[in-house]
């Protein structure tokens, strides 16, 4: 059935009618009365019917009969019905939109905030900011039951500066009517900033909305968050910072506080201080170290090479009644493994089956890689059969050090299996230094055709040739004497953007030229110039000659 838009007033009965499909009804006189709340609820029906029936232009909005009938009641009605009972967020944005540049009607707040939320849900960001940019110029702000979504949302979709205008917004109405935003709200907005690697985002908004304009209260876990972040990219002194001016806040260290400082300490090899931290929670009484603090300064002093100093920890440790878990043993493993001391590792592997744990793929991995480094490739391939007695799927890290140590000792025929293995391993796409020591223990063999095909089986899991992956080759085909196959690996290289070093470049030239290839080695000299030239150009057109000349 065609729906029309009247413009003179028509009845109840004949528009009940036409919503209800009996059009053969008889027309009355008089257009209906929303004052009671059956009219309001049939006109809202029939308003949703028309919005169906006539979107996207809703042009019967226009008709005198809305224009009357029409308030910011029945509006929010209509939005409630066709977002939340017909499921349509885009055709109640729609419908809002027309009635307000139409009709100019100012809508309720529940309307706006009803609409922001929907429409958030839905992934219609862009909708929701004019929403709200609207919303702003009626005088109204989400209200502090849809804000945290509502921020939360923009800042997923990577919205943060609409996610910061409205936070900012309600804190200074909260604070003009000497309320206060929820922590909650702020803290899960600087999480999300910190999160996705906006680290210097989150310190600006906390030192202008927090420290110096006081918009926000910050709590303890405001200040973890933002110095969480800081450690995680490696900027700890400016951690400390924030820890230094916490307690002018009213609010006092925590365990988490102190387990992010010794943690960020740690990546970046200050253990030393991260200790002197684990040694400054034993002497106050609010809280106790915990098998977190003591594992990030264990493994910190492993990655160092210090394992005496992380055996020292670990006894602490339990005899402080701390229990150990699964990552302390791997890292104080790992150490061991590390450094050559398998004798050591081996111990602490019987410790943490003794324990009741079961060993995982780390576990094994640093077993395999200790004894590889003193020479017992035998005792690593038996891991290796353990790892699948026990059911522990082998990881891209396991096959890399075994075929490494394969290689290492001449066995490529069992590399070779290793990487057939990997072949129809779907959920391991292996990085090119997986196959780069099978590839040229190939090439050095002679068996450049073997080579060739590892690489072809590279391209068919996904793996991209890295720049000793293409040195290799090119060497290979040079030492086999096919000259040209090495010259079309290296246009190769190049047209993948990958930027050859000093070495490939000097090698490949020389042994054009011992081949009497002299021009071919003459024009990839002079491409090499042109390159560095347009390269010096670009970055410091100024010292563009003496780049050319260090580079030549």
């Amino acid at each position: 059935m065609q729906f029309w838009a009247p413009r003179v007033p028509i009845s109840k009965v004949f528009l009940a009618s036409l919503f209800h499909g009996r059009s053969s009804l008889v027309e009355s006189s008089s257009p209906p009365s929303p004052s009671s709340p059956s009219s309001t609820f049939w006109f809202v029906k029939v308003v949703c019917t028309l919005c169906i029936r006539r979107s996207p232009s809703l042009a019967f909005v226009e008709t005198d009969y809305f224009r009357v009938n029409l308030n910011p009641s029945v509006a929010f009605a209509v939005v409630y019905h066709i977002n939340s009972r017909l499921n349509n967020p885009d055709l109640a944005f729609t419908f809002f939109r027309c009635s307000r540049l139409r009709l100019n009607l100012i809508h309720l707040e529940p309307t706006f905030d009803l609409l922001l939320r929907s429409l958030c849900q839905m992934g219609r960001h862009d909708s929701a900011e004019l929403v709200y940019q609207y919303m702003k110029s009626d005088g109204f702000l989400p209200d502090s039951s849809v804000l945290d979504f509502v921020v939360s949302s923009f800042a997923n979709a990577g919205k943060f500066r609409i996610a910061e205008e409205i936070l900012i917004a309600r804190a200074e109405y909260c604070n003009e009517k000497d309320e206060l935003v929820s922590s909650f709200v702020y803290n899960n907005f600087l999480s999300m900033l910190t999160n996705k690697n906006r680290i210097d985002d989150a310190v600006l908004f906390f030192k202008s909305h927090i420290l110096r304009l006081k918009s926000f209260c910050p709590d303890t876990c405001s200040f973890n968050i933002v110095m969480r972040g800081l450690c995680r990219a490696s900027k700890v002194d400016k951690a400390f910072e924030f820890f230094d001016v916490m307690r002018s806040f009213s609010c006092s260290p925590d365990l988490v506080t102190y387990n992010t400082l010794i943690n960020g300490l740690c990546r970046v090899g200050k253990v030393d201080r991260a200790e002197e931290l684990l040694r400054e929670i034993k002497v106050q009484s609010e809280f106790s170290a915990d098998v977190v603090t003591y594992t990030s300064v264990i493994s910190g002093y492993c990655k160092l090479g210090k394992t005496d100093a992380a055996a020292f920890l670990f006894e602490e440790m339990i005899n402080n009644g701390i229990r150990p878990n699964l990552f302390t043993f791997n890292a104080i493993i790992d150490g061991f493994g590390k450094k050559g001391e398998v004798a050591s590792a081996s111990k602490m592997y019987e410790r943490m089956t003794a324990t009741g744990f079961r060993p995982d793929v780390v576990t094994f991995t640093s077993l395999i890689d200790g004894h590889c480094r003193c020479g017992d490739l035998g005792q690593g391939i038996h891991l290796l059969n353990e790892m699948n007695e026990k059911r522990v799927s082998p990881n891209v890290f396991t096959f890399s050090v075994l075929i490494s140590a394969l290689c290492k000792e001449n066995r490529l025929n069992e590399a070779r299996d290793l990487l057939n293995q990997l072949k129809w391993r779907e959920d391991i796409v292996p990085p090119p230094f997986v196959y780069n020591p099978v590839i040229d223990g190939y090439c050095k063999a002679g068996n450049v055709d073997e080579a060739n095909a590892i690489v072809a089986e590279m391209e068919a899991k996904g793996c991209v040739h890295d720049k000793m992956t293409f040195t290799i080759l090119i060497l290979g085909h040079c030492m086999k004497g096919r000259m040209f196959e090495a010259i079309g690996m290296y246009n190769k290289m190049l047209s993948v953007g990958c930027v050859p070093d000093n070495i490939t470049m000097s090698s490949l030239i020389s042994c054009l030229r011992k081949a009497g290839m002299a021009r071919e080695a003459n024009e990839i000299e002079q491409k090499a110039l042109f390159s560095v030239s347009s390269s010096s150009k670009r970055s410091n057109p100024v010292r563009n000659n003496m780049n050319v000349t260090v580079a030549v």
